[in-house]
């Protein structure tokens, strides 16, 4: 008989950790989410936000943003981060340059500071609202991969690490692809027919003179034959670049965009004929081209009210760029969520339902304005159609 040492003393049973229970948890650390907690936190609620990256630095945060009078405007002023917002604004951001496929430009508007748009940076705006919480509100590295209701409006919510929580109000603030949004609704993004490929000039003025000169101070409009080039002048004085065209889903796969050269070849075969400073915009771009599908949920997307969670911004009506009110409307939509919250304090459920009865018809007419806004700008004769509609109403389409 074999012996096998001594024997081992029982292990004491070890207790299953609790989990954590959030009285509010926003999933997504995006404009949305972060401005639903600084207003809660203005009045003195708290709430927990779970971003998926891991910490606010680990990524760019895009371009530049127009910032409306009516929604994002009225955002900062609910989070009281009106005055921290008025000193992040690019002076010169509000110009606007339209121009043809020939290099000729059609229109200039200049940026007299009387415009109710002004331009900021997205990631100092981010910046802003991150500043503006107390540092335990952020829990980052925490990637969502569902979320299931636990009855009387309770929910629990997986993350990628292994973790979970649970809150008695849930916020779907996860953007497109938001794993919170199956909770409410079916609906799942779909392909617009537009592509991007974004590129960028740093030091525009003393590096790349020509394409700044052509692109002006603030933003830019070159539309042609389903195709085109939409820019902004940075603040940071590079030039950020979106070229788009109206292709099949499966184009950008064609690309090999680790190859960075034979990617902006590949790309500008499709823009032959069009000025060389215009096709300088991708040809001499300082960093890899980046490919992105524009994919926007249907328009007048809405669901029938469930207890304890509800959606805000692109997980709950992602629309394409065109009418620049994405972000603005995610803003809106936490400041107005927030507000109501505080005010129902004794009613939760009453305060969802309400952001809700907003929310629909709201976000309904911005898609539908993002969605016309894409047929016009990438339809049959998208010169016409922009002047025509900048002639009768100014930064229609910024």
């Amino acid at each position: 008989m074999t012996d096998t040492g001594p024997t081992q003393p029982a292990q004491p049973h070890q207790p299953a950790q609790p989990v954590p229970h959030h009285p509010i948890a926003i999933i997504g650390g995006g404009l949305g989410g972060l401005t639903l907690a600084r207003v809660l936190h203005v009045n003195d609620i708290e709430a927990t936000v779970f971003d998926l990256e891991a910490s606010a630095e680990v990524r760019g945060q895009g371009g530049m943003l127009d910032i409306h009078g009516e929604s994002g405007q009225a955002a900062l002023r609910a989070a009281d981060l009106y005055d921290g917002f008025r000193a992040l604004i690019h002076p010169g951001g509000e110009a606007l340059r339209l121009v043809d496929p020939q290099g000729t430009v059609r229109l200039a508007e200049e940026d007299d500071g009387s415009g109710d748009r002004p331009e900021v940076d997205r990631g100092q705006l981010r910046g802003l609202l991150l500043d503006s919480l107390p540092a335990d509100t952020i829990r980052w590295g925490k990637r969502a991969t569902g979320a299931r209701a636990l009855g009387g409006g309770r929910h629990e919510v997986a993350f990628a690490d292994g973790t979970t929580i649970t809150t008695d109000l849930l916020v779907g603030a996860d953007g497109a692809w938001s794993r919170v949004r199956p909770l409410l609704s079916d609906a799942l993004p779909a392909y617009t027919g537009i592509s991007f490929i974004e590129t960028d000039l740093h030091a525009a003025a003393t590096d790349h003179p020509a394409c700044a000169a052509l692109i002006g101070s603030g933003f830019f409009i070159c539309l042609g034959d389903h195709k085109g080039f939409l820019a902004h002048h940075e603040a940071d004085g590079s030039i950020h670049v979106y070229t788009a065209l109206r292709t099949a889903e499966g184009w950008l796969d064609t690309i090999d965009f680790t190859d960075q050269e034979a990617s902006k070849k590949e790309v500008l075969t499709h823009f032959d004929g069009w000025h060389e400073d215009l096709r300088a915009l991708v040809a001499d771009a300082d960093e890899p081209p980046v490919p992105r599908r524009i994919h926007a949920l249907p328009v007048g997307h809405r669901w029938d009210h469930r207890a304890g969670v509800t959606l805000l911004g692109d997980a709950a009506h992602l629309m394409s760029p065109f009418a620049g009110e994405g972000a603005n409307l995610a803003m809106l939509d936490g400041a107005r969520l927030g507000r109501l919250i505080a005010d129902r304090a004794d009613d939760t459920e009453s305060a969802l339902i309400a952001y809700e009865l907003e929310l629909f018809p709201r976000s309904e007419a911005s898609a539908a304005e993002s969605a016309a806004s894409l047929e016009l700008m990438f339809g049959d004769d998208a010169m016409a159609g922009l002047l025509d509609q900048f002639a009768s109403q100014p930064h229609a389409a910024t």
